[in-house]
Formats: C-alpha cells, structure tokens, sequence
C-alpha cells in the first residue's frame, strides 16, 4: 500500500525549498550543488522531490533550454503559517493557547522567553 501523501512539507522537500528561497530559481543540478556536503543526495532524487513540491504546489518550473528551472510559489512564511496552522489543527483543537500552555508546561519557554512573549502579546492588543 501506498504512503499517505503528506500535506505539508517533509523534512527532505524542507531541505530542497530552502535552497529555493534562498536563491529565488534554481535548476536540480543547482539544487544538488547547493546542499550541505553532508546530504548528498543523488540527482534523481532531488528531481523526483522538486516533483512532489510541485504537485503539492510549493514550486513551478520553466524550461530553459535541456533544463528545468524551478521557482517557489509558496514563501517561507506562507509554508510556516500553513505548518502550525496543521500543527494545531492535529494536536492542539486548532487552540493556539493550548499549544503555548503546552511549550510551557513542557518547559520549552523560559522564563526571559515567557517575559518577551507577554511583552510581545501585549503590543498586538488593540
């Protein structure tokens, strides 16, 4: 049976779409070139992923001669709202609150953090 498609970002189409916003269009060679010595990943692996991002809706790509030029058409921030608007919706009852009473409880936040935090909140008050 097949692996049910993940709607967000994985932790490898992550990798790839970073290189993306950061250098606004890359081909797949591009792509491969860019990543950390330390992932190497084989060529046709990062052309099968920038598949999937764009299928998923994250990229786009143009024909530039024998080669695929792929775009993001989702930015960083756009897929950052999208993953914790999921998050929430998942773990959390779509309750931002609770996921910040999580973090605490967790002690994820400490104390100089839960200071700006409450700073931070009360500037976005009307």
């Amino acid at each position: 049976m097949a692996r049910k498609r993940s709607p967000g970002l994985t932790d490898a189409e992550l990798r790839l779409i970073e290189v993306l916003w950061e250098k606004g269009a890359a081909t797949v060679s591009e792509v491969v070139e860019s990543l950390p010595k330390n992932v190497p990943l084989a060529y046709s692996t990062v052309l099968t992923t920038l598949r999937i991002l764009e299928n998923k809706g994250y990229l786009r790509h143009t024909k530039d001669g024998r080669a695929f030029v792929y775009r993001p058409v989702v930015g960083r921030e756009q897929a950052c709202q999208s993953a914790v608007a999921h998050l929430l919706r998942r773990f959390f009852e779509g309750s931002p609150e609770l996921l910040v009473l999580n973090l605490i409880k967790g002690k994820k936040i400490d104390a100089a953090e839960l200071t700006r935090l409450r700073k931070r909140i009360g500037e976005e008050e009307p």
